[in-house]
């Protein structure tokens, strides 16, 4: 062959593979250098990615460190530019797009200034705070040190968070007052009393027993000196601006759109938790025609129970009527444990694949309880002594009725954010930043088809737990009307609050906690019901394209196979599994 050939053969198979493979280096290059730079933010980030050298502490929460982390997406930004897109892969354009939607997303908070009015829905960022001895396990003296340095590092991110709030008062970058209130007293949990130590010193006494008892002794009387000299002071001074300067300070406007910037800050929130190209005008239509769709189901159960009398006389029996509500937390806990090992057993019916990390029941920690909604899930890495938690709150007993337990098991445990949330750690095919993200219109969108599937699954043989699971279903839809309604229809809090309580059985509390959260929390609510929307659109379409070759458990493993990622793109993915499973030959 001559020289001219292989000249030839090298350009015409060689070459493109070549080129494609470069372009795909680079965009793997940015992916690894902001994870890197994300990583570098948090030192509890560094230090659990390995790097047991890092000094302990928090994220550097001052605003000359947001006005950097805007800089780098904006270089970001700029190296993505400088791709030819034309030659990624198609895996490498999915990646790509969902990077260029986090990192848009990361830059409008930060330039709609959200860093200074740092409470949402019923946390705010001193949660971690108050987790931190609960999610702390020392076992080496590189984690006993790191855990010191972390205590230590308490006041000044507390100033920081102050100087925030502080800057957001002069700038009129605050909360809404009614969902102020309170606010301070979690903080009040982590001082200490007369028959009471500091919860910071609760690590030390749960520590590896192999260590030696020397320099646990010694951490400990450091570290009592330290929490009395500089913790406590720092955390009674932010409690008291909390309570006497920034609750005062709080805006009578609970709309979004009556902030600084207002309009736009509300629609890039409807972005980036929808994933959707909606305004609020479509959203709040769509909320109104599920509302009526869902509020003629509950009818029909409602016919079925035989009882007598309208419907809001039914929800008030159902508040009311005690057979509805546990009479101890243990109760609770162990009922809502029963409905998660019986899901458990189903879950082979309708996944060909399970994650390895198991769960556990727990009722909600008891300093966020009062204002914390009806359960959650709260994960924990792969590599962690913990698993991850299907939360129940056991506050106000009289407020969390038994009829809606089997629909919120299913919801926070298995199949929903428990079994997702597992599988996407296992998922070793994606890079970091998608195998750690969370995008809420993929995730409670699949928790809330979740709550669904468990009538195929057996469940909700109870009719008043079927009406549960539909008033969850209502509560989720609602959330597209009073959400829109209160930050850009001007509707009142009040309004809001009538409107959830003559359409669900959510007890009065529950409705009441809800509507707060949606006032503190702009646009993440409307995620549940568009996500499931979708979900159940693209398995309507298998089913009718795949016919009798439709395998829900097929259907479900891919779709949790991509992990997180915008509707549009899964919509995109699963119909392009449909395409390719509707063309494979008949076995």
């Amino acid at each position: 062959m001559t020289n001219k050939n292989y000249v030839w053969l090298w350009l015409v198979f060689v070459f493109p593979l070549a080129v494609f493979a470069d372009e795909s280096n680079k965009l793997q290059q940015i992916f690894k250098d902001d994870w890197d730079y994300q990583i570098k933010q948090s030192p509890a980030g560094q230090f659990n990615q390995g790097d047991k050298k890092t000094k302990g502490g928090f994220r550097d929460e001052s605003v000359a460190a947001y006005q950097q982390r805007l800089r780098h997406a904006e270089k970001v930004l700029e190296d993505l530019q400088q791709l030819d897109v034309a030659q990624l892969t198609d895996l490498d354009k999915i990646n790509l797009d969902i990077f260029r939607f986090q990192i848009r997303s990361r830059m409008d908070n930060i330039e709609h200034q959200a860093y200074l009015f740092p409470m949402v829905g019923d946390t705010g960022f001193y949660f971690g705070l108050i987790r931190l001895p609960e999610t702390t396990d020392i076992q080496s003296e590189d984690e006993l040190r790191f855990y010191l340095e972390t205590v230590q590092a308490i006041p000044v991110f507390l100033r920081q968070w102050k100087a925030n709030m502080k800057l957001g008062m002069q700038q009129g970058l605050v909360m809404p007052k009614v969902v102020l209130k309170d606010f301070e007293k979690p903080l009040l949990t982590l001082l200490s009393g007369k028959k009471k130590a500091s919860p910071f010193l609760g690590p030390l006494d749960k520590a590896n027993p192999q260590l030696p008892p020397e320099k646990i002794r010694n951490a400990k009387k450091q570290l009592k000196t330290y929490i009395k000299r500089n913790v406590e002071p720092a955390l009674k001074d932010l409690i008291a601006f909390i309570k006497k300067k920034y609750i005062p300070a709080g805006r009578e406007n609970i709309a979004a759109t009556s902030l600084p910037n207002g309009a736009s800050y509300y629609q890039s929130q409807i972005n980036y938790y929808t994933t959707l190209p909606l305004s609020a005008d479509d959203i709040h239509k769509i909320g109104l025609e599920e509302v009526k769709r869902i509020r003629a189901e509950m009818d029909k159960v409602i016919a079925s129970t035989g009882f007598k009398g309208s419907f809001a006389e039914f929800l008030e029996f159902l508040r009311t009527d005690p057979r509805f509500y546990a009479k101890s937390a243990e109760e609770l806990l162990k009922e809502a444990a029963y409905i998660s090992k019986k899901m458990d057993g189903q879950l082979p019916k309708f996944f060909g694949h399970l994650p390895r990390q198991p769960y556990t029941v727990e009722p909600v920690p008891a300093a966020i309880a009062p204002r914390y909604t009806t359960g959650r899930y709260s994960g924990a890495p792969l590599n962690s002594t913990r698993a991850g938690a299907y939360w129940v709150n056991t506050y106000a007993l009289d407020k969390r009725p038994l009829y809606v337990l089997e629909a919120l098991t299913l919801h926070e445990a298995v199949p929903g954010h428990h079994l997702q949330s597992a599988l996407t750690k296992e998922l070793d095919n994606l890079p970091d930043f998608r195998r750690y993200s969370y995008l809420s219109a993929y995730g409670e969108g699949w928790a809330l088809y979740s709550e669904k599937l468990g009538k195929e699954a057996g469940f909700y043989q109870d009719p008043y737990s079927d009406f549960g699971r539909l008033t969850y279903e209502m509560w989720r839809a609602i959330r597209l009307v009073v959400d829109t309604g209160m930050h850009a229809k001007g509707w009142s809090r009040q309004q809001a609050i009538e409107f959830m309580e003559s359409n669900t059985a959510l007890s009065k509390h529950n409705v009441r906690t809800e509507i707060d959260r949606y006032i503190a929390w702009p646009a993440q609510a409307l995620s549940y019901k568009l996500g499931e929307l979708k979900i159940w659109e693209l398995r309507r379409l298998a089913e009718k394209e795949l016919a009798r070759r439709f395998d829900i458990r097929d259907f479900h493993d891919q779709l949790l196979s991509y992990g997180p990622m915008p509707l549009n793109l899964l919509e995109q993915e699963m119909k392009f599994w449909i395409n390719t499973e509707k063309n494979k030959a008949p076995e």
